[in-house]
């Protein structure tokens, strides 16, 4: 029995280590479909029938006639032909096509190794199913925000679909170093300190959609002012504790800028605790951190003084799996020991 359980945890953790890359994989692509305006291109969710792309003339007619039929292309892309509609068409269906892959993937072993072990120690696997066919749900309520009245998806709802894909991963990691079976590092931070760095994160990344969904990285691409001050210039400070900040580019971006700040500082603070109370457990993961954060923000500001190139802001959000990877590891060896 105790070697069939090593056994099922070895390939356990293979399936979500395999799980973990393929959903970075479906992260990458959905903000390279942000990024080339593709989300849009297919107007129709098609559960089944959408696995397929176009086979012939006749389809592609069908599919570039639905497009037509939206704001978008009647305000913005009135002169797509249907060869660059082709483009935006791939994106998009390759987002959708990696997110059934996904769903496959993980339903049929998660079958097989609830058999072998039961619901009560694969639960936390369900739940993460669950999530992800939630995730399929938030995509098309995201997609159909930008069909009637508008030219872009809402960012709240792009916002939302951002952060549950890196729950979604987070939950996959999670467990992929629960099967592990590795010892806690010794002398533990409090489990709320490292949380709270965590919440900053993904706050940032929930900022960092808005900036994507309303392109306000295309606005004030200078650092560290944002025009002539370090305040956006068409606005005011009054603006900034009114809801409607969220509605506004220039302060989104504002906030994201700031939030980084925010987390630097915080990170630093976490450093200085490490190094003050002699953590030396923890110095290595801290370090690796500490790079990846100051990489992020590197990239950031690369991405704000290029307008938003888009290899540049793929490669800012490539940093953010990185950096939430490693602060979920982090969270997991400071947990208390049972």
């Amino acid at each position: 029995m105790y070697i069939e359980k090593n056994y099922l945890n070895k390939y356990i953790c293979i399936w979500l280590g395999a799980m973990f890359w393929i959903i970075s994989l479906m992260i990458v692509v959905g903000g390279l479909t942000r990024l080339t305006d593709s989300g849009l291109s297919i107007t129709q969710w098609e559960l089944f029938s959408g696995i397929f792309p176009p086979f012939n003339d006749v389809q592609w007619q069908s599919y570039f006639n639905l497009y037509k039929e939206i704001p978008e292309f009647k305000l913005q892309n009135y002169s797509m032909t249907i060869n660059e509609f082709k483009v935006i068409f791939w994106w998009e269906w390759a987002h959708r096509f990696l997110g059934r892959l996904i769903g496959i993937f993980f339903l049929l072993p998660l079958i097989y190794f609830q058999y072998k072990l039961g619901f009560n120690k694969t639960k936390s696997l369900f739940l993460i199913f669950i999530l992800i066919c939630f995730q399929g749900f938030i995509g098309w309520y995201m997609v159909s925000s930008g069909l009637i009245d508008r030219v872009d998806v809402s960012h709240f709802r792009l916002s939302v679909h951002l952060i549950v894909a890196f729950v979604i991963l987070s939950l996959i990691y999670w467990n992929f170093l629960s099967y592990k079976i590795v010892a806690n590092f010794k002398n533990q931070f409090s489990q709320n300190l490292i949380i709270l760095f965590i919440i900053l994160i993904f706050l940032q990344i929930c900022f960092g959609a808005f900036v994507a969904g309303m392109d306000a990285g295309k606005i004030y691409n200078s650092w560290p002012l944002m025009g002539n001050n370090y305040f956006p210039d068409d606005n005011s400070i009054h603006n900034l504790f009114k809801i409607n900040a969220f509605n506004d580019p220039s302060l989104v971006q504002f906030i994201h800028r700031n939030l980084a700040y925010v987390i630097v500082f915080y990170y630093l603070f976490i450093l200085y605790l490490a190094f003050k109370k002699r953590k030396t457990d923890y110095f290595k993961i801290l370090k690796v951190i500490g790079l990846i954060l100051f990489i992020q923000i590197f990239l950031g500001i690369l991405t704000l003084l290029f307008g938003a190139h888009i290899i540049l802001a793929s490669l800012h959000q490539i940093g953010s799996i990185f950096l939430v990877s490693s602060t979920i590891y982090l969270l997991f060896y400071n947990k208390k020991i049972n």
